[in-house]
């Protein structure tokens, strides 16, 4: 398959792939391998001639093979395929890239399951950062977030297995699992060096997209009111609020019927909530944001590190916005991959100003290339950069204004975040 035919993904882990719902053609040398008493020699082995390897390399591998045969206690019941998969995932894993995996065939359906929207777990993103499992972002209404789960929350253990060291596609595996049974995941949150323990009971996931929601009134006036049909009409002094969950394969069409809706509102005054947005697809977040930058403004970059062209995805055209909107784009530290696409186009455009905590960095481009009929290899094959040259994964986005919620607001359900947009935008009038 083409890859440049394919969707790409902006890496919340293929989208929506380790949103844990609890979230593409390759070479393979079919031979298996077997045992002897005498190790197998790397010249019976077809080893591609732009690979320098010597026999000497590689003759550790065999030399363990032989041994974990001789010595091992369960080597009666060893299977030669596992250890050929699990050498493989060593491989992988040796890139220092948490994002690029090889999955053995339970592990290829699983995941297979999950981007094609079939979903039983816990409702939540996961991610490496700073070396340590981390909660990118609960899926609105999930088990998770109904449990207490925050983006940026640091998972120390998973039903008492340590995650140190663990594998970002292990702890999926580990804290997904069927309808009605229950994960004990045990967390630190930043700031505090205190354990918490969360048992949560897993369920179907159902994946939001979109909301809309109008806030009118005073600034003092914190209520909101449905959009649709309420929305026609909106005061001039009226905001209009689009809250995106996900960038799903849907979001580009949601997110223009939303914008319809506020186009007819004639207010000028748009907020969108893009908090705990763990991203999607790259072609939702391209097509989202030229709706408001001129034909030709730089999007998002694709840098494949030298090893081909960068790719520039520019605005499609549409700027359909007078001068005189004013935007503002809520983020956190659960705003990651498309969110952030997304959003430092605008903020490097000065079309939106950003207003929260910084994002959480990631910035990368997965393909999913078939191994086998039923293994597969999930590898990072770019990077993302901003308008202006920013590298998503080191950097993340810097808001503009930065409004770091106090425990007590937490606890008050203050959105001390949203309230400080619509006092900027107020005093815009």
């Amino acid at each position: 398959m083409d890859k440049n035919k394919q969707k790409k993904v902006t890496g919340a882990i293929i989208g929506l792939c380790i949103l844990l719902a609890v979230f593409f053609m390759g070479n393979y040398i079919g031979q298996k391998a077997s045992y002897d008493n005498s190790s197998p020699s790397i010249s019976n082995i077809a080893i591609p001639a732009d690979i320098a390897i010597t026999p000497e390399q590689f003759e550790p591998f065999w030399k363990v093979w032989r041994l974990l045969s001789e010595k091992y206690v369960a080597a009666t019941t060893t299977d030669s395929q596992k250890r050929i998969w699990g050498s493989i995932q060593g491989l992988t894993t040796s890139q220092g890239d948490p994002y690029t995996v090889f999955f053995p065939p339970e592990e290829s359906a699983m995941f297979k399951s999950d981007i094609a929207g079939n979903f039983e777990g816990v409702g939540m993103e996961v991610g490496l950062k700073d070396g340590i499992i981390t909660v990118v972002a609960p899926l609105k209404g999930s088990p998770a977030e109904l449990a207490g789960i925050r983006a940026g929350d640091k998972i120390l253990k998973i039903n008492e297995q340590s995650t140190t060291d663990l594998a970002v596609d292990k702890a999926v595996k580990l804290i997904r699992g069927q309808k009605g049974t229950t994960v004990k995941i045990t967390i630190i949150r930043e700031g505090s060096s205190q354990q918490i323990e969360k048992s949560i009971v897993r369920g179907i996931i159902d994946i939001p997209t979109i909301q809309t929601e109008i806030k009118e009134g005073s600034s003092d006036s914190l209520g909101m009111t449905s959009s649709s049909t309420d929305s026609i009409g909106l005061r001039k002094d009226g905001i209009f609020i689009i809250r995106l969950f996900s960038f799903t394969a849907q979001a580009a069409n949601l997110f223009q019927n939303a914008l319809r809706e506020f186009v007819q509102t004639g207010s000028h005054k748009l907020i969108i909530d893009l908090r705990g947005n763990p991203g999607g697809y790259l072609d939702a977040a391209w097509d989202m944001a030229s709706w408001f930058l001129p034909v030709g403004k730089v999007i998002v970059v694709e840098d494949f590190g030298g090893k081909e062209s960068n790719k520039i995805y520019r605005s499609k055209r549409y700027n359909i916005f007078r001068k005189d909107l004013d935007l503002i784009i809520l983020v956190d530290s659960g705003s990651a991959s498309a969110s952030e696409i997304f959003a430092g186009a605008l903020q490097e455009h000065r079309i939106a100003k950003l207003v929260g905590t910084k994002t959480f960095g990631k910035g990368s481009v997965q393909e999913l290339i078939p191994i086998t009929h039923d293994t597969s290899l999930k590898v990072t094959i770019a990077s993302w950069l901003t308008p202006l040259g920013h590298n998503l994964s080191k950097d993340g986005l810097k808001p503009d204004v930065e409004v770091k919620p106090t425990q007590k607001e937490i606890d008050m359900k203050i959105d001390s975040q949203m309230n400080k947009a619509v006092e900027i935008l107020r005093k815009e009038d």
